[in-house]
């Protein structure tokens, strides 16, 4: 399954310049493959670090929390044809914690990044994976994190 940017929209809540997903290259109830590349232009370049932009560390575990949030919603949203401009009543893919983060190198504006996102233990809503992040064939980022599903109330 590849989803565009526009159809990622619909499955989460996020938007520019908090967007970190460009597109699904693959997904099943399980697995999900996206894709990102960042220019100098993006908010958070400007300051880390001026004269040698390389994506922050807290914007790579976004990117792979944000991926496992479209694989919740697209198979495991409490609500059939979720949207997140109209379904009410439910917060998918709320982070509740971080296992564990390591980050091996660095990536820079104008390379492509494949977040991979494995769902590997699912507990009533709450849902563990496993990432990765790679630039090429080099892994840079490895993390594990749960995410669950909440009713809404608890953000407003």
């Amino acid at each position: 399954m590849e989803l565009n940017r526009e159809q990622i929209t619909t499955l989460l809540h996020h938007r520019a310049p908090y967007l970190m997903v460009d597109r699904v290259s693959g997904m099943d109830e399980h697995k999900i493959i996206a894709k990102r590349t960042f220019t100098e232009e993006d908010f958070f370049l400007n300051g880390h670090f001026p004269g040698a932009p390389v994506i922050p560390g807290a914007i790579m575990q976004e990117m792979t929390t944000q991926a496992a949030g479209i694989l919740l919603t697209k198979h495991y949203a409490p609500v059939e044809n979720y949207d997140s401009e109209k379904t009410k009543g439910h917060a998918i893919g709320v982070l509740s914690r971080v296992h564990y983060g390591k980050y091996l190198n660095f990536a820079k504006p104008n390379q492509e990044l494949t977040i991979t996102a494995e769902l590997i233990e699912k507990l009533d809503s709450r849902f563990k994976f496993k990432a990765k992040i790679k630039r090429g064939d080099d892994v840079i980022m490895k993390n594990s994190f749960t995410l669950m599903n909440i009713s809404d109330d608890y953000l407003f």
